[in-house]
């Protein structure tokens, strides 16, 4: 089976947001959707979620010492970072077309993403030689860590918008001094949710990754039962 049947005038991106959840509860909802879309299941899904505070440690290990919080060893790529409130973290599962089909290529489209969301505030991120993720001036805004299995993606990237910056300074996040961690909240005038962060996630992946969210469901149909119509007011 190809994934044709779901795609009509697509490829759609469907998109999960999830509100503050546990990273074990969500980690088991990326393996779940990973297996559907290489089956040709689902969508492409974007999951977007705060999690409860965690410290997460990709396939490049790191040296912790004594945290204050959970620590899980993940199958993304990179060293050691932070989640927790006020931090939107974007869990894509995609599964990438051919001319895409590049890890290297993969994690820049993520890094696009944030640059686009931060140019909504007239901000201007930018990339590091050597490294992955986003930074503002001398500072990181956002990580980035991926894993693929047939092509596709699950993890993703965490973008600081409200979290509280003391989280990362009893490790070092990504290898980094944790001085270096920063956050939106610090550069721009926000809401006090990542509401606004989320809808701008959702735009650029659509951009970057040139895709479209699903048409809307039929209204319901009144003769099946459905809900009834409205009276006519004269």
């Amino acid at each position: 089976m190809t994934d044709s049947w779901l795609q009509g005038v697509g490829p759609f991106m469907d998109v999960m947001r999830l509100g503050i959840r546990p990273y074990a509860e969500v980690l088991e909802l990326q393996k779940e959707l990973l297996e559907k879309r290489i089956k040709d299941e689902v969508h492409d899904t974007l999951i977007l979620v705060e999690h409860e505070p965690v410290i997460t440690i990709g396939r490049k290990g790191a040296q912790l010492g004594d945290v204050p919080v959970p620590v899980v060893e993940v199958e993304r790529g990179g060293e050691a970072t932070y989640h927790g409130p006020g931090q939107v973290v974007a869990y894509p599962i995609f599964k990438l077309p051919e001319e895409r089909r590049d890890v290297h290529r993969f994690l820049r489209d993520l890094e696009s993403v944030v640059i686009g969301v931060l140019g909504e505030f007239e901000l201007s991120g930018s990339r590091v030689d050597g490294a992955t993720g986003v930074w503002l001036g001398e500072k990181k805004v956002a990580s980035v860590g991926v894993a693929l299995r047939r092509w596709v993606t699950w993890h993703g990237l965490a973008l600081n918008v409200h979290t509280d910056l003391d989280a990362f300074r009893p490790f070092q996040p990504c290898g980094l001094d944790p001085e270096c961690m920063t956050r939106l909240a610090d550069h721009a005038e926000l809401p006090g949710n990542n509401l606004l962060c989320e809808v701008l996630l959702v735009k650029h992946f659509l951009l970057v990754f040139d895709l479209e969210l699903p048409p809307p469901p039929d209204p319901p149909d009144t003769a099946s039962g459905g809900f009834p119509e409205l009276p006519i007011l004269n």
